[in-house]
């Protein structure tokens, strides 16, 4: 490889990182959400996976069924988790052009 196509691939490793820190505010400004029981229970997460909000309707709570009202919260933050790990690989197929590349661990 010549000394130009060294600093070519220099200056594309570059853009990609700059791409990636766009990739991770976008990601920690977006919002997904995750829902079960028909929207009692709702969870909001960030692109990154922080979780950032639960709702529960009233209606839901039920002193004598706290299970029910557990597995509800549980399956709308898997949901949420589910959604911003989806969001996270749409964006960073964005970046690699749908590459697989090997050993590039993203820092969520």
């Amino acid at each position: 490889m010549g000394k130009g196509g060294l600093g070519n691939m220099m200056k594309q490793v570059q853009q990609m990182q700059a791409k990636m820190e766009a990739m991770q505010a976008e990601l920690e400004e977006a919002r997904v959400e995750g829902t079960s029981g028909g929207g009692m229970v709702k969870v909001t997460a960030t692109g990154k996976g922080d979780l950032v909000a639960i709702e529960i309707d009233p209606e839901v709570v039920d002193k004598d069924d706290v299970e029910m009202l557990q597995d509800l919260v549980l399956a709308a933050v898997n949901q949420a988790k589910e959604k911003s790990s989806e969001l996270q690989q749409e964006q960073m197929s964005g970046i690699t052009g749908g590459l697989n590349i090997p050993g590039l661990n993203l820092p969520f």
